[in-house]
């Protein structure tokens, strides 16, 4: 495994690249390119849909377990210069969100806004918690930054039981941003939230207008290809949120994708959906397959949080520290 720079990861057990080295990187797919707005900025800009990779970006920290600021701007050029992802996904699963207090939820999106600027072409922020108020506070402030999207997950403690009750609590958050491009973030493994996605598109455009897509971070294609065949105009946006089934999602008509592995994975991914497009299906094939060795790999060693933030220091060379109790660096864990 190489530092910023290199063409690939070493898979284990395998004497070439954990994606072949040898193919040229592609021109950057066709994603948006609308300037995103200073700090500060609430005025809107044309939007064109959102496509190709997002990065879940890991919020880096101090070895006290503080937020790490001054580290966003390298990280910025890192994704753009080295990974060749222009959009990325602010303080969601991998970001620690809901681990991270309010104001420094704030600080991180007001930060990638920031060094994002003529840089990135979409920041989507995640506004999700456990309280209404809170998503609210998010989501006004996300607006307020000139945030590109919002994405909320359905809170998880106390549970929506019906598409009634979760389509009026994201209304509730989305109403607080009436100008930003709206993402229900589904993530039934950790919310426990199992409403069908299919069943939530009928109809929410009416009660949320500013309802965009889904980040869809579950395994069910089938929900997921039900869901982009009710989508015939093409009207929204689905992100596939499980790196290592992409290229499935991509085959059911997933827009684009957002992920852990695209911080350090998103040249050679790239590759696979230029591949796609093309169409090279078996070129695509080999690079889902090489790709996937790497992460079967890591992902028995417990792959989470603090495994990614060690990759991510490995392979970028930019420090991201440990994640925040109760998870603990992968150094420690046995």
């Amino acid at each position: 495994m190489g530092r910023a720079g290199c063409t690939g990861l070493a898979v284990p057990g395998s004497a070439a690249a954990a994606v072949p080295a040898p193919v040229p990187a592609p021109a950057r797919l066709a994603v948006p390119t609308a300037p995103l707005e200073p700090r500060g900025s609430s005025s809107m800009t044309p939007r064109k849909k959102l496509k190709g990779l997002v990065a879940a970006t890991i919020t880096p920290m101090t070895p006290d377990g503080k937020i790490n600021l001054p580290v966003i701007g390298q990280y910025v050029d890192y994704l753009v210069n080295e990974q060749n992802v222009k959009n990325v996904f602010v303080n969601g699963t991998t970001g620690e969100g809901l681990s991270l207090s309010i104001q420094e939820r704030k600080q991180l999106a007001e930060e990638w806004m920031y060094q994002g600027k003529d840089k990135l072409d979409h920041v989507i922020i995640h506004v999700g918690a456990l309280n209404l108020p809170e998503c609210q506070e998010l989501a006004r402030h996300a607006a307020a930054i000139g945030a590109g999207g919002i994405a909320v997950i359905a809170p998880f403690f106390f549970k929506p039981t019906n598409k009634d009750e979760l389509v009026a609590f994201l209304q509730k958050v989305a109403s607080e941003a009436p100008e930003v491009p709206f993402y229900y973030y589904h993530i039934p493994p950790l919310t426990g939230v199992k409403i069908r996605v299919e069943e939530l598109l009928d109809g929410i455009k009416a009660q949320i207008p500013t309802f965009q897509g889904v980040k869809f971070s579950d395994t069910d294609l089938l929900d997921l290809a039900q869901c982009i065949n009710k989508n015939k105009t093409g009207e929204f946006e689905f992100l596939y949120g499980v790196d290592e089934q992409l290229l499935g999602a991509l085959a059911v008509g997933a827009n684009g994708a957002v992920g852990s592995t695209y911080n350090y994975l998103g040249r050679q991914t790239n590759l696979m959906l230029q591949a796609f497009a093309k169409p090279d299906f078996a070129l695509a094939q080999q690079y889902q397959f090489l790709t996937g060795e790497f992460l079967n790999f890591v992902i028995k060693l417990g792959f989470g949080v603090a495994q990614t933030k060690a990759v991510m220091t490995f392979v970028s060379g930019i420090p991201m520290g440990p994640p925040r109790l109760p998870l603990v660096d992968a150094s420690r864990q046995k």
